[in-house]
């Protein structure tokens, strides 16, 4: 029998696989590598007695692309289109983390009319995001009606962002300095309308999940995290907060005029699945309150900075400047050049704590760009959540923790 389980391809994980399963007295199985339609490239080693969980080890890099070392090759303009690409359910989230880091390093101001679309747009991507993440949870645990309903939704927000930046998911519409052009005139209305609609959709949802015996049995005490293993993880975002931990950077760290906007931090104490849907379902109301907030206070003016050493001209005098094309020309071909220095930046993105370390070296590339995402941190987790239970409810469990894998292998 030894010889048998020695076949098994644990490979590097040999010396976390249990004496119990050398031996042949527990089962060791994969679950994955997945398609990456469903909740990324994972590949996850279980060790089971019976139906039971007893360990389960997280297996990544199976999407590793060189993003980072990629962006160390480009000038700090051309580098933003592929901060899209990490967690592809966040694009303008990732924009922002990015964007706000070169803005660190080279001190670049944002006039206030940017900041208020920025918030605008970063809260409907985080509307966008949980509710691909609902649809796919009911999906998974038979509720097949929420993924349609939760598209339905999800199709207004990406009409939005293809109406203010001509794409519907990778948009890269803020830019250092600002955004890239002004919204159009439908914008705000587009929004309110939005806004207008959402909480009856909500209220919808909740009728059909939030009491539903069958979605509570599959979610209620199960996938428990408690907060000190949520901190000593690393876990961070809503998963966090559902553990107890009151931290949400828009609040504990405001950025981009986060301080001006009154709104709640979702916050539950269970700790388990059933929770980490709550404070979801909770964030999806607290986001129209920002945006409501942010249309009403919505300034006049420019939306970039007139820095002409990190902004390109405005279009119009391309065609009748020859000043301003050479410093177009020169912007686009050989960037800016950055100081000698490493600056940190952070935002709360649907799923934690999205950091960018920037290092410039002096000239128009940057030194070292690392990202810090949150996926790769929540998912360590998963082994602390699914000790104990069934491999049925690891699929729920799963879901809770919203990964996505562009965001863990880069």
């Amino acid at each position: 029998m030894r010889e048998q389980i020695e076949e098994i391809p644990v490979g590097q994980f040999r010396h976390l696989v249990s004496e119990r399963a050398l031996n042949g007295e527990t089962m060791l199985l994969n679950m994955g590598p997945q398609h990456p339609s469903t909740h990324g490239v994972l590949r996850l080693l279980l060790e089971l007695d019976g139906e039971t969980v007893i360990n389960c080890i997280p297996d990544i890099g199976y999407l590793h692309t060189g993003v980072e070392k990629n962006m160390e090759a480009k000038t700090y303009q051309k580098a933003e289109v592929m901060t899209d690409r990490l967690d592809y359910m966040n694009p303008i989230g990732n924009n922002l983390a990015y964007v706000m880091a070169v803005e660190k390093l080279v001190d670049l101001d944002v006039p206030p009319r940017a900041q208020a679309l920025r918030v605008i747009l970063t809260e409907l991507q985080r509307i966008s995001s949980h509710l691909v993440l609902i649809g796919t949870w009911g999906l998974d645990l038979g509720a097949m009606s929420m993924f349609l309903y939760c598209f339905r939704e999800r199709e207004l927000l990406l009409n939005i962002f293809e109406l203010v930046s001509g794409q519907r998911m990778m948009t890269t519409y803020f830019r250092p300095g600002g955004v890239w052009r002004d919204a159009p005139v439908e914008f705000e209305a587009a929004v309110r309308d939005f806004i207008k609609i959402f909480p009856r959709r909500i209220d919808e949802y909740e009728r059909l999940l939030t009491k539903n015996p069958l979605f509570v049995d599959r979610m209620v005490d199960i996938g428990y995290l408690s907060k000190e293993a949520a901190l000593s993880y690393g876990v961070t975002g809503p998963n966090l907060r559902a553990s107890g931990v009151n931290w949400d950077l828009r609040k504990a760290r405001p950025y981009m005029g986060y301080e001006q906007y009154d709104f709640d931090v979702p916050v539950a104490t269970e700790g388990d699945t059933y929770a980490r849907y709550i404070v979801r379902i909770e964030e999806f109301r607290q986001s129209l309150r920002i945006i409501e907030q942010a249309l009403d206070k919505l300034p006049m003016g420019p939306v970039h900075s007139d820095n002409r050493k990190f902004v390109p001209p405005p279009r119009a005098e391309i065609g009748v400047s020859m000043e301003a094309l050479i410093h177009h020309f020169k912007l686009w071909t050989e960037g800016f050049r950055a100081p000698d220095a490493s600056v940190y930046s952070a935002v709360e993105s649907p799923r934690g704590e999205l950091g960018v370390l920037m290092a410039g070296d002096g000239s128009g590339k940057p030194r070292r760009v690392h990202m810090r995402t949150p996926s790769f941190d929540n998912i360590s987790a998963i082994s602390e959540m699914v000790k104990g239970h069934l491999v049925a409810d690891l699929v729920a469990i799963l879901a809770s923790i919203d990964i996505v894998l562009g965001d863990i292998d880069r």
